[in-house]
């Protein structure tokens, strides 16, 4: 009973991954452009955070 509700639940969330995995948005230059830089602006501060917490050391 356990293994069969599982294994449904499981099945229909495959389905939602399948269904949603390439992305129907087209973006501008503009807002690549702008992930591009949030993504290296997050990238930058998470090695100044590593880099802080091993000098502190």
């Amino acid at each position: 009973m356990l293994r069969d509700f599982l294994s449904h639940n499981f099945s229909k969330i495959r389905e939602i991954n399948r269904k949603y995995a390439v992305p129907n948005v087209e973006m501008s230059g503009w807002v690549r452009g702008c992930l591009l830089f949030l993504r290296l602006y997050l990238i930058f501060l998470v090695g100044l955070l590593l880099y802080k917490f091993i000098t502190l050391l």
